[in-house]
């Protein structure tokens, strides 16, 4: 009925600014690094290979579409994502576009076309890799992301100081590496650079992100090395 439009075009209208905030691919890019926890605008510009002035315009953006909040850190103010939800509209998102987008494979096989690495491990095989005692689990994000959250056992092996940790990982069982989740490429270039260095090496399918979606725990602690 007539008098019904200006109800349901004021709530559409509302549900329209969630697409409007989030049809970037910088702004849902600066959002996936957000699953991994609170982080300042620079460490965000540094992570998304943005300028500062740029990833302040897009999370200005995002601020007012509400979708992110910020908070004070001594001296520093950091942006984390606004409610939990948050985090599973966007695992929700990328998971419609490769079911929907056949690109986003074929970006991948592009990516990983010519690479030294093998299909990636999911959590079960994960599982019973490390149940059996034939793996190790490191993750390869920032320190600051580890310290956030990461996966139970792992040990903290950020990609660029990986060369130096390798004479300290064992070599009699598989090193299995994660990051951010599947789309994140430092487990790539760690299994990379460990199958070149002599290991037996894998990467896990997804990431820290994922297992927060269905509930399952994940530890928070100071950083440990390898």
């Amino acid at each position: 009925m007539l008098e019904d439009r200006p109800f349901k075009s004021a709530v559409y209208e509302q549900w329209a600014r969630l697409g409007q905030a989030l049809a970037h691919p910088r702004r849902v890019e600066l959002l996936d690094l957000l699953c991994q926890g609170p982080m300042t605008v620079e460490t965000l510009a540094r992570r998304a290979e943005l300028s500062v002035g740029s990833t302040s315009q897009h999370l200005a953006r995002l601020r007012a579409a509400r979708l992110v909040e910020t908070e004070r850190a001594g001296t520093h103010v950091r942006y984390r994502l606004a409610e939990p939800g948050m985090l599973n509209l966007l695992l929700s998102l990328r998971d419609l576009a490769r079911r929907r987008y056949a690109e986003v494979d074929a970006a991948v096989a592009a990516f990983l076309d010519g690479r030294p690495v093998g299909e990636p491990v999911d959590p079960a095989g994960l599982e019973a890799r490390l149940a059996a005692g034939d793996a190790i689990l490191i993750d390869v994000r920032p320190a600051d992301e580890y310290a956030a959250g990461h996966l139970p056992g792992a040990w903290s092996v950020p990609l660029e100081q990986l060369h130096q940790a390798i004479a300290r990982l064992p070599r009699d069982r598989t090193v299995v590496a994660y990051c951010r989740g599947p789309y994140c490429v430092l487990a790539v270039h760690a299994e990379e650079a460990l199958r070149q260095a002599g290991f037996r090496a894998a990467r896990l399918s997804v990431g820290p992100a994922d297992f927060r979606r269905t509930g399952q725990p994940l530890e928070t602690a100071p950083r440990e090395e390898a």
